[in-house]
């Protein structure tokens, strides 16, 4: 009688074919927090938001070249107002430039947004956050999805451009009238941009 021995099956990958991947960013670093400031209290949201984020890096929108703004998954862009009631160039910043420069030719298609705006609310109620609207119009133009939008209630102004459908279309702060919920606002709102999909 013969016994069939059962060798163990050795499994070699020495010519399986190489796979490649298309190398990309670190989660952490798939978001980038792009800002543009005059007296400082929009470098402050974006602080807050850095904060609420554990993001390593914020980024002055007049500092960088359209490469390093496209090359992330997910942007979070704020802005202040200045220029009340114009049609463009709200902000009064390097933002001013970057819309109507080379955003112009920018490829936003697939990419996740969201915008954040400074205003005041006691001098310019009739245009509280205005540039806010103005970076949702270019940037959805370049074919972006904006995320976060949040309500207004809480807030003390007449109008704004920065409303669509009854909402803001971001976080708005108010540093010179409601400095004090500012970092609270910051906090639960990238909570809600991680619920709506930010790539964090």
């Amino acid at each position: 009688m013969f016994t069939t021995l059962l060798l163990p099956t050795v499994v070699t990958t020495a010519f399986s074919p190489a796979y490649t991947t298309t190398p990309r960013l670190k989660p952490l670093n798939a978001v980038g927090i792009f800002y543009s400031t005059t007296t400082g209290n929009t470098e402050t949201i974006a602080g807050y938001i850095q904060e609420a984020t554990g993001l390593d890096e914020i980024y002055d929108i007049g500092s960088v070249e359209a490469s390093t703004f496209t090359g992330f998954d997910g942007m979070i862009c704020g802005a202040p107002t200045w220029h009340t009631g114009a049609d463009e160039q709200r902000s009064g910043t390097s933002w001013d430039d970057v819309l109507y420069g080379w955003m112009q030719e920018a490829d936003l298609s697939g990419k996740t947004i969201a915008i954040f705006g400074v205003g005041d609310q006691g001098s310019y109620a009739e245009n509280f956050c205005d540039a806010a609207g103005e970076l949702y119009d270019v940037l959805t133009e370049r074919g972006a999805k904006v995320i976060g939008f949040t309500s207004t209630d809480g807030y003390d102004h007449d109008d704004s451009k920065a409303i669509r459908d009854g909402m803001f279309c971001g976080l708005m702060c108010d540093e010179d009238n409601q400095y004090d919920l500012s970092a609270e606002r910051a906090s639960t709102w990238i909570s809600k941009l991680k619920a709506d999909g930010m790539p964090f």
